[in-house]
């Protein structure tokens, strides 16, 4: 009764808050040992990473990847203009060291073996003693624990293969077996697309689970400490095995290795030759991430195989990637839908650079003092010093220049792929070739679909079959000749109708292309195929040829009359904008030399006007076309190409070169500026008006293009693409008044009178115009055949009579003077006012006449 009396009313609800809080206690606890066991587990998995760490930097020799930083400053070059500099003059900077000291294998091969086997067994010895503390930690049962352990260890093992087959790519290894991992998880597609390789590279695609057993016996024989990293004497055996499963089509470009050079495009191979091809199963759905290249060289001196474009960066000699080397380039090209990467940041070439050669790393070259008097004589080949480029290796590194946040930009996977086009006419071998192994050697394989060389019909005999027999170890390298000189614009065009992928990428004959420069350009068309992508253009000095940086935020503008340049982004804008160096710069014009655009995208533009002789104003063209038309031009500074700026133009033109650009600027001007193509033809260019002199062709069609792509008129293009340009319409307007009457020109009945000055009578407003000419409205003031009276006309510009020259010079800036041709013979007279303002005439010019010294109300330019 009295325990009962206890549990009535208020005790009842303390017992079972009492009992709650036992049960939440034991509850409590069992969660607390799972935490605990959680966290041993974590220790565990943090020792094990340690420990695989610490092997691999046992294993590697020397400094790690991460820890050779070539990005060093450069002085810096402002590439302006207004200065009347050529471009030549302002390199005379040195280029400031950019790269630290290499480093490169002392050991030998047998040493290097040692210490990898070592460090495996030392590995394998750590791990099971760090399992064994686990076990007594949480209790685990034994046998699941061994089961772990050796799963653990052969997953140890597979890397560390991994590791050392790619590191022992030197030049005392004679074949060389290099295994990849993909990213995990890729999405399986229902096509596997195979991607051309580059020459010397064979490359599985996908290779399944299920691989053919030779294959199997090869990876697992390589898993073994004792053989990690070093060929197996059995890969021939392996090879051959792996041989009868060759699929029965392929690419030619894919399979293609050149052992000596021929013109042919179907090249011979050696026998002898080691290969790895896919398997017969590559084409099954489930996916290796396994991927191996096979490189092969030969000792044969007559007929030596080089070695193949490695897919990773050797650290004694090549630029050091930031990213390791397997997570910069998937080498099998297929392209994953929906997912992104970071930008591949490769530079790969056939054979081991030379780390003392010439030019190397982008720094200046020297002509020796013997050489000095062969450097000038042979200048003018190019306009520029091709003595010292033929001393700088054809495949040369250059210093990473772009902004640090470029390394790190994602792009994606499934990016278009672009032909690159090269367009030369006479070009120097060097810089040829130069710009062809920079394209190859820094671009992913699977996003390069070829490169279009276009001959305008050079006349150098090396640019004829030796070129032929040079590219021919190149399978994307395409070489098109015009059977005629066409000059720059339509050998584009050409170029453009022959290109099979989805950009078109327009480079210059002179350049390097820099690591990671295509994939930003693609990424920007991707996102919108109307916006038009630039590289960074740095420079290449002319004189010694060392790779200069150039300022940050520039951007492509033109001064009048369409005249080309470079201007920084106002300081304001960039905070107002809160721009970082690597965000892509709105480009008003670009240089036209270097640009990718999506290819239905160009034709749908009409491409470039082939009304456009050879060369010039091209760029601004397709410029306005661009803007106007519902595109966009950006320059993308994590895109980077070094080009050779030369202070004249070494290329031969069929006509007068002068006549052939100011005629291409004058139909730029006639189709796309509307009403202010008075202020380009008012800028020096008044003698393109008379039809005499120059013949613009047929407009027609371009008029015809522009009113079909409803494009925005130049007024547009001035107020939101371009506002800082000054383009004032007239160069004066409002009242016109004579200082010796005090009174003011007005327009009664088609008749010239003095009125009292009044700014609210629009008889009294006159303009003088660009090309010279005093009107209101549709009327000009023109002399007369009298050759003292004047009177109004219908506005001409053509005719030169009614062209009145005002603030022209010092001795006589306020007067109007007119040009007056009375048989045959010229004079220039003055409009002077009758001293009762009673009438308007010519007279000769007299400095101090008031009569003759007129104002207008507003000016806008001189």
């Amino acid at each position: 009764m009295k325990i009962k009396k206890y549990f009535r009313g208020s005790g009842r609800v303390l017992a079972f808050v009492f009992v709650a809080s036992i049960l939440w206690l034991l509850f409590d606890m069992a969660a607390l040992r799972l935490s605990i066991s959680d966290v041993n587990s974590q220790l565990l998995k943090e020792l094990v990473v340690k420990e695989r760490e610490l092997a691999k930097k046992l294993v590697t020799k020397g400094p790690k990847l991460a820890d050779i930083d070539f990005k060093h400053p450069l002085e810096k070059v402002r590439v302006g203009f207004g200065d009347g500099k050529k471009p030549g003059e302002r390199l005379e900077k040195k280029v400031v060291e950019v790269y630290r000291k290499k480093w490169e294998f002392n050991g030998k091969v047998e040493h290097e073996k040692d210490v990898q086997t070592q460090a495996v067994a030392k590995l394998q010895l750590k791990e099971e003693s760090q399992m064994k503390e686990a076990i007594h930690l949480n209790g685990l049962k034994k046998e699941n624990v061994l089961n772990n352990t050796n799963i653990r260890n052969k997953s140890i093992q597979k890397k560390q293969a991994t590791e050392t087959l790619r590191l022992s790519h030197t030049k005392t290894t004679p074949s060389v077996v290099q295994e990849q991992k993909l990213p995990q998880q890729l999405p399986q597609e229902p096509k596997k697309k195979q991607v051309q390789a580059l020459p010397g590279i064979k490359m599985l695609s996908n290779a399944t689970k299920d691989t053919s057993k030779a294959f199997k016996a090869q990876v697992q024989d390589n898993k073994s400490p004792a053989n990690a990293g070093l060929p197996k004497k059995s890969n021939n055996t392996t090879l051959k095995a792996l041989q009868k499963n060759k699929p029965a089509k392929q690419d030619a470009h894919q399979t293609a290795t050149p052992t000596q050079h021929h013109p042919a495009k179907v090249i011979q191979r050696d026998e002898t030759e080691k290969k790895v091809i896919d398997d017969e199963d590559h084409h099954q759905k489930n996916d290796s991430s396994v991927q191996i290249l096979a490189v092969t060289s030969k000792g044969n001196k007559k007929s030596s195989q080089k070695l193949a474009h490695s897919a990773f960066k050797n650290p004694a000699k090549l630029q050091a990637p930031q990213e390791e080397p397997e997570k910069l380039l998937n080498i099998s090209g297929v392209r994953r839908s929906g997912g992104v990467h970071k930008v591949m940041a490769l530079d790969v070439t056939h054979k081991p650079r030379d780390v003392h050669a010439v030019g190397q790393f982008g720094h200046a070259a020297v002509v020796p003092l013997e050489k000095q008097e062969e450097s000038k004589k042979r200048w003018s080949e190019g306009y520029f010093n091709v003595f010292l480029s033929e001393q700088i290796p054809v495949d040369r590194a250059i210093p990473d220049t772009r902004p640090p946040a470029c390394s790190e930009n994602l792009v994606h996977d499934d990016l278009p792929t672009t032909s690159v086009i090269f367009c030369f006419v006479d070009e120097v071998w060097s810089t040829l070739l130069r710009s062809v192994h920079s394209v190859l050697n820094r671009s992913p394989p699977h996003l390069l679909k070829e490169i279009l060389l276009v001959d305008d019909f050079s006349t150098k005999d090396y640019l004829k079959e030796k070129l032929d027999v040079y590219m021919s170890q190149f399978p994307k390298v395409r070489i098109i000749r015009l059977k005629e000189r066409q000059g720059l614009i339509r050998a584009r065009l050409a170029g453009a109708a022959e290109a099979k992928g989805d950009v078109l990428t327009f480079l210059d004959s002179h350049v390097e292309c820099n690591v990671g420069w295509l994939e930003p350009l693609l990424e920007r068309v991707y996102q919108d195929r109307r916006k038009v992508a630039c590289p960074v253009i740095e420079v290449i000095s002319d004189k010694d040829m060392s790779y200069v940086l150039v300022d940050n935020f520039q951007r492509g503008i033109f001064k009048w009359p369409l005249v080309f340049g470079w201007s920084t982004l106002p300081e304001d804008y960039i905070k107002k904008n809160n721009m970082k160096d690597s965000d892509p710069i709105r480009c008003p014009v670009m240089a036209g030399g270097l640009f990718s655009i999506d290819k239905k995208y160009f034709y749908e533009l009409g491409s470039y006007d082939p009304g456009l002789d050879v060369w010039g104003g091209e760029n601004m063209e397709i410029s306005f076309k661009i803007w106007m038309c519902g595109g966009e031009i950006e320059i993308i500074p994590c895109s980077r190409v070094g080009h050779i700026f030369r202070g004249e133009n070494p290329y031969r033109f069929p006509k007068d070169r002068q006549k052939t650009v100011e005629r291409n600027l004058a139909r730029v001007a006639e189709v796309w500026l509307d009403e202010y193509k008075e202020v380009f033809y008012g800028y020096g260019y008044l003698h393109l008006l008379d039809k005499n002199v120059i013949d613009v062709g047929n407009l027609t069609e371009q008029i015809q293009l522009r009113k079909k792509l409803q494009c925005k008129s130049f007024k547009w293009y001035l107020d939101n693409v371009y506002p800082e340009l000054e383009a004032p319409l007239v160069k004066a307007e409002g009242l016109v008044f004579n200082v010796g009457t005090r009174k003011c020109l007005a327009l009664e009945k088609g008749s010239l009178i003095f009125e009292t000055c009044d700014l609210s009578k629009q008889s009294q407003h006159f303009n003088y115009s660009w090309v010279k000419t005093l009107r209101q409205n549709t009327s000009c003031v023109s002399p007369q055949s009298t050759r003292t009276g004047v009177a109004m006309e219908p506005c001409d510009n053509t005719k030169a009579h009614q062209r009145w020259l005002h603030k022209a010079n010092k001795i006589l800036p306020e007067h109007l003077i007119g040009e007056v041709s009375f048989r045959g013979v010229s004079q220039r007279l003055c409009l002077e006012a009758g001293p009762k303002a009673n009438s308007v005439f010519l007279k000769a010019c007299e400095s101090s006449n008031s009569f003759q010294k007129w104002q207008f109300t507003h000016y806008y330019a001189q």
